[in-house]
């Protein structure tokens, strides 16, 4: 069975200042700091409790802010790792509570926050199980995965869940590209702890990767 989402998809955001006044905003700094804090500096029981809190957190951002698809992208995507840490069968609702989220914000804004729903969603769609379980396909992943790349070719989260995605086939070659430009792309200034985290993942998928490549 497929690992439930933990590692979820967050944005290097390159081109954040193209982002729209939302995204600028404070509300936003202060989700993508306390997630990248929670998911690569806290661990265990205490990491599944701050999820919970900053899930809540997130949902009341969404309220405050009605058709808008940033709130909505950030609130799925503190919602797939809080499910990533919770783990079980509870884990596939609020998976599927993340992709319903994403997909309307996708009716805002297709585009928002240099196409991380697409990113997220196709994510979503290879870490999840399939059917008669959950909603995974490989297949959507791809789709999304490469229409996220489009978007953002550069983005370092993009280039990373692709690569993973490449990774969990079997196309080592291919998975390797990926996660290498990961690893060579800039560190994003305002998000130091993403940056190393989201680069040490990428550094351990890259040398499961050659190992298979002769």
């Amino acid at each position: 069975m497929k690992k439930i989402f933990i590692a979820v998809a967050i944005l290097g955001w390159m081109g954040l200042a193209q982002a729209g006044e939302l995204a600028n905003s404070k509300a936003l700094r202060d989700l993508q700091h306390e997630w990248a804090h929670i998911n690569y500096e806290v661990d265990g029981d205490a990491q599944e409790a701050a999820l919970e809190k900053l899930t809540a957190k997130a949902h009341a951002w969404s309220v405050a802010n009605p058709n808008q698809a940033e709130p909505l992208i950030w609130e799925a995507i503190i919602k797939s790792t809080y499910a990533g840490a919770k783990g079980g069968l509870g884990a596939l609702g609020l998976m599927k509570e993340a992709r319903d989220l994403l997909l309307a914000a996708e009716k805002i804004e297709p585009n928002a926050l240099n196409g991380s729903i697409y990113t997220s969603l196709g994510s979503f769609y290879y870490m999840t199980p399939g059917w008669p379980i959950g909603f995974g396909d490989d297949d959507k992943a791809e789709e999304y995965l490469a229409k996220a790349l489009e978007i953002a070719p550069d983005d370092m989260d993009a280039n990373y869940f692709s690569g993973d995605f490449w990774l969990e086939n079997h196309q080592y070659k291919k998975a390797a590209q990926y996660l290498q430009k990961v690893i060579d792309l800039p560190a994003v200034e305002s998000r130091p702890v993403y940056s190393k985290g989201r680069k040490a993942e990428a550094a351990a998928k890259l040398a499961e990767a050659k190992k298979h490549i002769h």
